[in-house]
């Protein structure tokens, strides 16, 4: 198989570097904050918003809007305060790549922020970080009191007019803080109830107050899109939706982890190079390409680049690039319940087609895992994940529904193996 070309690491280069990059010194003595400190002094807001739209980034955490797009919907003149929240609330099975950012790189999710604040005339950032990762929180607090301690955060930042302060904070480790406006409710001391959109929080967020809110990936992206121009940006990967991506691989693969590649890097690519392919020998029977939200794929269908677009038109989606694969001996049914389950456990109630369906799925699934199923049960399955589908607030009720209808379009044999005796 022909390696793509591989462009040097600058969202993991903390691999590269050598020196702890969590220390301010060694991250400032690396090049760090001189991108910010350049940006503040010599260009206006809405040359660094036209700069991130000329490059094409698309957010990281798994929807792919236009970033430089998004912030030009904030409501401008309104007299209110601006936010910017990081989502690092990182919750979705398969994923684990911010984490990655924020334990060994913290000041470069920093810097980005400043540069993503100063765009859009936020003043007051939040860093929404999951409950379980209270390693990554520590590391955060102390990333920014040394920032602020140096002068790049707090009143007239690198000796400018601008101003910003970040502050930290703690989630409880629900699933549902990951969608943006649960994650806004949930800030605010409230039950995480996402909320009906529009208005969107570019508009109506935070505090009733215009808002963005962006993945980690993605703001880390923002600092060297800034640093190295556009046209480096936009010359990785394919052209509507360019740059370096982070993957994880997880699952029965030789050599499990995150991977810093081109956008549109093949699957097979991935699987097969990177992490070092199928373990024990087995053959590859499926694969799920953007965490365990998304449609699956069959071994047939890994002949794919790793984008936005492409994975879309193979009838999947990119998602968070959570890749996990499954080698032949995969019990599908099994592998489909836990799934149901995580979902069932994690609908906030809010809608009734989750809160129920979500029950429902797992409750049919466990009856087949358990042999006591039946054909009727299959389609009973189809039919209530079909109900699930774009009936709700949020996508949650769709992150649980999708998998289940990939599941039975490509793996119906496992599931019709599983009933029991008098009905296989």
């Amino acid at each position: 198989m022909t390696e793509s070309a591989n462009p040097e690491r600058v969202l993991l280069h903390y691999l590269d570097q050598g020196s702890d990059l969590c220390e301010i010194e060694n991250y400032v003595a690396d090049g760090g904050y001189a991108t910010a400190r350049r940006v503040l002094g010599e260009m206006s807001p809405v040359e660094v918003i036209d700069t991130v739209k000329e490059s094409g980034l698309r957010g990281r955490g798994g929807a792919g809007f236009p970033t430089g797009m998004k912030w030009g919907f904030v409501a401008r003149d309104t007299g209110k305060p601006v936010y910017l929240l990081c989502n690092a609330d990182e919750s979705e099975p398969g994923t684990f790549k911010d984490r990655q950012l924020i334990e060994n790189d913290p000041h470069q999710l920093i810097e980005g922020m400043i540069l993503s604040a100063y765009a859009i005339g936020s003043e007051s950032a939040f860093i929404y970080i999951r409950g379980e990762f209270r390693k990554g929180y520590d590391i955060l607090c102390r990333a920014v009191e040394a920032a602020r301690a140096r002068g790049f955060l707090g009143e007239k930042i690198f000796a400018t007019g601008h101003t910003l302060d970040i502050v930290v904070h703690l989630g409880a480790g629900a699933y549902i803080c990951g969608e943006e406006t649960g994650l806004i409710e949930s800030l605010e001391g409230k039950r995480a109830h996402p909320r009906i959109k529009p208005p969107f929080p570019a508009v109506q967020g935070l505090f009733g107050c215009p808002t963005i809110v962006n993945n980690v990936e993605t703001l880390a992206c923002v600092r060297h899109v800034m640093e190295k121009g556009p046209a480096w940006f936009k010359g990785i990967g394919p052209g509507k939706s360019p740059g370096p991506k982070l993957f994880c691989v997880s699952g029965h693969v030789n050599n499990p982890g995150v991977f810093e590649l081109p956008m549109g890097t093949s699957l097979r690519e991935l699987i097969e190079v990177h992490a070092g392919g199928v373990a024990n020998g087995r053959a590859l029977k499926a694969v799920i390409p953007g965490g365990s939200s998304v449609p699956i794929l069959r071994a047939d269908e890994i002949d794919l680049a790793m984008d936005f677009d492409s994975v879309a038109a193979a009838g999947s989606m990119l998602g968070s690039a959570g890749v996990i694969v499954m080698d032949e001996d995969t019990d599908m049914v099994a592998t489909l319940r836990t799934i149901a389950h995580f979902y069932h456990h994690e609908s906030c109630g809010q809608c009734t087609p989750c809160r129920e369906g979500t029950g429902w799925l797992e409750t049919i699934l466990l009856r087949l895992e358990s042999g006591e199923g039946t054909e009727a049960d299959i389609d009973t399955l189809y039919s209530v994940a079909g109900g699930m589908l774009g009936t709700t607030i949020c996508v949650l009720s769709d992150a649980a529904a999708m998998p289940v209808r990939s599941f039975l379009d490509k793996f119906r044999d496992d599931f019709l193996g599983s009933l029991a005796p008098e009905e296989g």
